[in-house]
């Protein structure tokens, strides 16, 4: 396992797709943008919290209420529907869950508090945990035997470039657009629907199989070589995603809190940082060993949580972006190592599935440690509240250097025993 990379050959049957290289191309270019559109479609409201905390008075805690929001609805979608593009096929799945998308990316516009705010997050979390493990898997099914690994890929880079570019689109909009909280979401909507539509017209990818309804039953269905790599890099997707959870919910209250005086503009931006960060990471790692990629990741969120909290101790917003860019290197190194070690080896029947159980365990690490942190705050206060999460995630990313480091002997152990 540890010896894969992401250049390397790929055994695992392909889904036969009609045409040639450039039958595939277009698809596949079709399907990443999809990914990167449903992110940035999630990120977009970071910017725009402070709006939200001056116009409607909302607590730290309402804020990552509105957030989770978003999250804990997409687990449970991806718990009931995230399988069911592997019996109905990525089409209709994918093409249905982005109209529902558009729809929801256009609410939060007229939204004129907390409640309304907090529905249209629910069913944008529903669209999007629909959506996600189709597009996913779609990518998986257009693999091009003459460039293995740039499906994996694409499933890696393209959310977290989509999380920066909504994010950055969102600050623009905020330091320059008339009506920053309703034109954001209309540009959104427009792309998602227009997506919607060209998916409809792409060719479908997988195999109809009967059980959709059965499919329909909250489960985690993974097969083992997938479950066993999840279980070995657990620890450090929990941290990641955690640490990526605290800058998205709570970045710009901690900006504010760092640097009272600090443009709005600021708390933005240090989700972009951390965004941006993944993305080149991502890129940048995309040869190394999926188990020294994920490690690295992990021992990486150390010292990144060390700044955040530099940061509040007189280090100011450099610390915090400094921090910031290092959660960025450890979200990317540990999510596409981890996706990598997860889907080598995945048949097509198994890997819309194994997608939403990657995301269930992903967006449980990002959205209740976010709520809990909230409620922190209004008992403890947002310092303290950090200081505890900060411990906790760096915590998590010893366990996870420790597992992983002893499945990396393990590996070794049993290659010189096949040698001999």
């Amino acid at each position: 396992m540890s010896g894969v990379t992401a250049g390397a050959p790929s055994t695992r049957p392909r889904t036969a797709v009609r045409g040639g290289t450039a039958t595939r191309r277009a698809p596949f270019g079709l399907h990443a943008s999809v990914l990167a559109a449903l992110l940035a479609a999630s990120s977009a409201p970071t910017p725009l919290y402070p709006l939200y905390q001056d116009r409607w008075q909302l607590s730290a805690l309402t804020v990552t209420v509105v957030f989770s929001a978003y999250s804990l609805t997409l687990l449970v979608a991806l718990l009931t529907v995230g399988s069911l593009s592997d019996h109905l096929g990525r089409r209709p799945v994918l093409a249905g869950a982005l109209a529902l998308e558009a729809a929801s990316v256009l609410l939060p516009a007229a939204a004129d508090g907390a409640g309304p705010l907090i529905a249209a997050r629910v069913l944008q979390g529903a669209a999007t945990g629909a959506a996600t493990s189709a597009a996913g898997a779609a990518l998986l099914d257009l693999e091009d035997p003459s460039h293995p690994g740039r499906s994996t890929l694409a499933n890696s880079i393209a959310p977290v470039a989509g999380m920066a570019a909504g994010v950055l689109l969102s600050t623009v909009l905020v330091r320059f657009a008339p009506a920053p909280t309703a034109t954001v979401y209309v540009l959104l909507a427009a792309l998602v629907a227009a997506q919607a539509i060209a998916v409809a017209f792409t060719p479908e990818t997988a195999h109809r199989r009967a059980g959709a309804l059965r499919s329909l039953r909250p489960r985690l269905a993974a097969p083992p070589s997938a479950r066993h790599a999840l279980l070995t890099a657990g620890s450090g997707i929990v941290a990641v995603w955690a640490l990526g959870g605290l800058y998205s919910a709570l970045g710009p209250a901690l900006v504010h809190l760092v640097a009272p005086g600090a443009p709005q503009a600021a708390g933005g931006l240090v989700f972009f940082t951390v965004s941006a960060a993944a993305a080149l990471t991502v890129w940048t790692l995309r040869r190394t060993a999926p188990l020294a990629a994920t490690a690295g990741g992990a021992l990486a969120v150390v010292p990144s949580a060390a700044l955040s909290l530099l940061g509040l101790h007189g280090g100011g917003l450099l610390a915090v972006h400094g921090g910031a860019a290092l959660a960025g290197v450890a979200f990317g190194a540990v999510s596409q190592g981890a996706l990598r070690m997860t889907l080598d080896t995945l048949d097509e029947q198994d890997r819309a599935s194994t997608l939403a159980a990657y995301y269930v365990l992903s967006y449980l690490s990002m959205s209740v440690p976010a709520v809990a942190a909230g409620a922190a705050t209004v008992h403890v206060g947002l310092r303290t509240a950090a200081h505890v999460y900060a411990a906790a995630v760096a915590l998590l990313a010893v366990t996870a250097v420790a597992a992983l480091t002893a499945s990396r002997r393990k590996a070794l152990r049993t290659a010189d025993d096949r040698l001999r």
